[in-house]
């Protein structure tokens, strides 16, 4: 963390389409545009991850410690308390830091003995006088009768005449049972020490051999090992300057965790290298402070960045981390690959569907039982930063919110793509897999509405509360290939509507040729209950099905291609 001047984080840091066009072009916009994450997730350097039970805990930088926690990895609810209640931090601190106030920098928290050691940076405005000191806990949970923080005191301290300052901590902890502590800032550049793995303190006290790692303007060092390789991850750049921060990401790697750290160019980070990993782009600028949660095969790498659609806030950032073949990082926002998917929804198990399967503006989108429809079919575009547009394989209109509204209730249609963030959704992964959908205009989330089981239940807009009605998975189903089979017939009619359960009529207009027809009826639960192959040259085709009372889907194909429609049976 830069020697400047840091606050602390308070708690809560937290229709006519042309005339919906119209207004937003005139507003800059009609609501802050989504950012998916949910809850109270402003922060600032954000520590790693770490797990307690059922809930993930951040600590960060503010007065008393702040905390962050969250049962899914997509809502955050700040700590009930500070880890040092109302400034009762410990005495020490300020014999070696004159002035100290209370607003700790940058803490990082592990788990190891059979308890969570909490390191936390003390430091004032353009100081190079600091303290690194250590508390721990048996618990995370401050429900718990055995939650207490035990200060174990000072870890490392600088002063003006020292070669690094003792600030951003991290630890990590490798296969042989090894800690590694990284600290340091612009004053002096990045060093890596030995940690006793039981006291958590330095391996032989002041005597400890400290590695210089990387220097020039960088600070907020992260250590990792992949393979045979230790990763080292800096910020360089100036941070906590809202929308002027020009923080970025970067990372070298060495065969030791004590260096030389070299980018892919084979500089040495102690030589102004570093290859750039995440830096700013669209709404996030200045992101920094990395840290690495693993859990089931995926790779979180957490950070803070400040919003550039909401003043230069500082909030939190969850982004997805993945490897080269070369063994190199890579961060992305997108959870998704760019594709063709079924969007199935976790509590009714049904799928997004383009409901009554024509394809045309203003249909609505709603659940449906999967029938291998190309309207239940939805292409997935990655705009970048998490962001998608959706499309509908049956036509290609979008996935739109009605009238532009971000409100609660607003549902779900298609609608010529135009680029608002009314048609833009940010898609988050839950700690179970699934993704939450989040308009992108304002941040309220796709639900099915009432937690409904029923085929034919519109989509819409609710805020988000962790109901399985608004949690969503992908799978990825064949592009078409786009031959004539795979054209949508124009012309043709079903009558009457509603129909009997005698049947109904299918008038060709037109595409009397020949042809032979065939022609399928499936109800709601996606079976098919009745099919029929007509001679060729038959203008109008008699049905004649014994259909029970409800809605059915009728598919007509023929080697020319294809129509569907929905019919009500009475």
């Amino acid at each position: 963390m830069l020697l400047r001047f840091r606050t602390a984080l308070a708690p809560g840091f937290r229709g006519c389409r042309l005339v919906a066009l119209t207004a937003f072009l005139l507003l800059g916009g009609l609501l802050p545009r989504a950012y998916a994450l949910q809850g109270l997730i402003g922060v600032h350097d954000p520590s790693t991850i770490v797990k307690e039970g059922n809930k993930y805990w951040i600590f960060a930088t503010g007065q008393g410690i702040y905390s962050l926690y969250s049962t899914d990895l997509v809502n955050w609810t700040p700590g009930p308390r500070a880890v040092f209640v109302n400034n009762a931090y410990p005495s020490w601190i300020n014999t070696k830091v004159a002035g100290f106030q209370g607003n700790f920098w940058a803490p990082e928290c592990i788990y190891m003995n059979g308890k969570y050691y909490l390191y936390y940076s003390c430091s004032t405005f353009g100081s190079k006088v600091s303290a690194i000191g250590l508390a721990t806990n048996v618990t995370l949970d401050p429900a718990s009768p055995n939650y207490r923080w035990v200060d174990e005191g000072e870890v490392l301290s600088s002063t003006a005449s020292s070669q690094a300052n003792a600030i951003d901590p991290a630890v990590f902890k490798d296969a042989n049972g090894d800690v590694w502590f990284s600290y340091g800032s612009f004053f002096g550049g990045l060093r890596i020490v030995q940690l006793n793995p039981t006291t958590g303190k330095l391996l032989n006290g002041a005597g400890t051999q400290q590695y210089a790692v990387a220097n020039g303007n960088v600070e907020a060092a992260y250590l990792s090992k992949r393979g045979s390789f230790y990763y080292l991850f800096v910020n360089r750049g100036s941070c906590c300057q809202g929308v002027n921060s020009t923080y970025q990401v970067q990372v070298g790697r060495s065969a030791s965790p004590t260096g030389p750290f070299l980018d892919q160019n084979g500089v040495d980070l102690n030589q102004n290298g570093g290859t750039v990993l995440l830096s700013s782009s669209g709404r996030y600028i200045g992101p920094g402070h990395t840290g690495i949660y693993e859990e089931s095969g995926i790779s979180y790498f957490s950070h803070h960045f400040y919003d550039g659609e909401d003043n230069g806030a500082p909030k939190l950032s969850i982004a997805r981390l993945s490897w080269t073949a070369a063994g190199w990082p890579t961060v992305s926002r997108d959870w998704v690959a760019s594709g063709r998917y079924e969007i199935r929804n976790q509590n009714s198990n049904l799928i997004w569907d383009a409901w009554g399967c024509t394809g045309v503006a203003g249909q609505q989108i709603a659940q449906g039982t999967p029938a291998g429809l190309d309207c239940q079919r939805w292409d997935l575009t990655a705009l970048g930063n998490g962001e998608y547009k959706i499309t509908n394989a049956l036509g290609g209109l979008a996935a739109d919110v009605a009238g532009c509204s971000p409100d609660a209730g607003a549902k779900l249609q298609l609608f010529a793509y135009n680029g608002l963030p009314c048609q833009r959704f940010r898609l988050e992964r839950a700690n179970d897999g699934t993704l939450v959908m989040a308009s992108a205009n304002g941040n309220r989330v796709v639900e099915v509405p009432f937690a409904s089981t029923t085929a034919g239940q519109q989509l819409g807009l609710w805020d988000y509360n962790g109901c399985a009605c608004q949690r969503w998975t992908l799978t990825a189903v064949g592009t078409t290939t786009a031959t004539a089979s795979g054209k949508q017939l124009q012309g043709i009619s079903v009558y009457p509507v509603p129909a009997s359960g005698e049947g109904f009529s299918i008038d060709l207009g037109g595409l009397a040729r020949a042809e032979a027809t065939d022609v399928a009826v499936y109800n709601q639960q996606g079976q098919r209950v009745y099919q029929q192959q007509f001679a060729p040259a038959q203008r109008r085709l008699e049905v004649k099905a014994s259909l029970a009372a409800g809605i059915y889907l009728v598919k007509i194909s023929r080697s020319s291609g294809w129509f569907t429609q929905k019919v009500r049976v009475l």
